[in-house]
């Protein structure tokens, strides 16, 4: 749904809705927009047919060259804001913000939060480096794949990070004013955000494509369905479900349950619980239950790294993904 929104202000953004417009006309653009049930279902359905599209055409014809096309490009238009970003005024006060620690705000709550982001942005506990493992030729090095990914997902969060706080400073916006960071006071920053609003779609479709992956392999493997099937099945759920949560906005805003809306519901549902009970579930299976030569071959560690991995995986990960989730709770 949300990728919806990005792909409806990329088509704003090209058409210049954006060019002039001050904070109430961005405020009340984007309320019109939730408020309009059936432009946000037309977005959300042809986002989500981009992604079922890509996943239909399997796993090199469809995910490898779509994420190889991708990621590049994200990455290109980072550095490209980065630069504009320079050219703000603000850049020095948004390295200040980035990097300077206030060590009198570092908790307990701090440090579970970091944890439950931590599973959110490397996409632990949704099956997708499991599905995305099961791919992988035998002879890869699997501790220097996780390490690369870890890397490579934190210099892309601090780039994104010097892109986007030089304009919000610059522009004296609230840097913590969440979704309508991106959607209400962005707009502003840019004029045209056509650049921007591009990465937000490349980084939601790499994003949606990693998610329905897992559900299609499933399917594949355990229904007599084929790969396209399969795809459309899972995705028209995963339709299903936006159409809920968009419809929480407008027409059911009145509907709560547990006192949220849906949108605020699945939310919750997913990154504070199903994200750290299905990594729990994961390394307690991996840790516990898998053949130990098996586990020890494939991570291809000597005796003492393959010691240390295993106290780390059996009892100091899961200590880690349960204080996540008593947090949660």
């Amino acid at each position: 749904m949300i990728g919806g929104w990005a792909l409806a202000y990329f088509a704003e953004a090209g058409s210049g809705s954006f060019t002039g417009i001050d904070k109430d006309s961005a405020a009340a653009l984007f309320a019109g927009l939730l408020a309009n049930p059936g432009r946000l279902l037309a977005w959300h359905s042809v986002f989500m047919l981009l992604t079922v599209g890509v996943v239909a055409m399997g796993v090199s014809t469809g995910l490898e060259r779509a994420t190889k096309l991708m990621m590049p490009a994200l990455g290109v238009i980072l550095l490209v804001m980065v630069g504009y970003g320079t050219t703000t005024g603000s850049f020095g006060a948004a390295v200040d913000y980035l990097f300077s620690p206030d060590w009198s705000k570092l908790d307990g709550t701090v440090v579970l939060a970091a944890l439950g982001h931590a599973f959110f942005t490397l996409s632990l506990g949704m099956g997708v480096m499991i599905a995305y493992g099961s791919y992988l030729r035998q002879d890869i090095d699997l501790v220097r794949a996780a390490a690369t990914v870890a890397v490579a997902d934190t210099t892309i969060a601090l780039t994104a990070g010097l892109a986007i706080f030089p304009i919000v400073f610059a522009n004296g916006l609230d840097p913590s004013s969440g979704p309508g960071l991106v959607f209400v006071t962005l707009p502003l920053a840019f004029g045209i955000g056509v650049l921007f609003f591009a990465l937000l779609i490349f980084a939601a479709l790499t994003s949606s494509i990693s998610l329905l992956e897992p559900v299609v392999e499933l399917l594949e493997e355990r229904t007599p369905m084929g790969r396209i099937a399969s795809s459309v099945v899972a995705g028209l759920a995963t339709w299903a479900l936006g159409i809920a949560a968009l419809l929480s906005f407008n027409a059911w805003s009145d509907v709560l349950i547990f006192g949220q809306n849906i949108f605020d519901l699945l939310d919750k549902l997913t990154s504070k619980f199903l994200l750290p009970a299905c990594g729990l579930g994961a390394i307690v299976f991996v840790a516990w239950f898998l053949d130990r030569e098996s586990v020890r071959k494939d991570l291809d560690l000597g005796p003492v790294g393959f010691g240390i991995w295993n106290v780390l995986a059996r009892y100091v990960a899961p200590a880690g993904v349960i204080a996540v989730f008593w947090g949660s709770l």
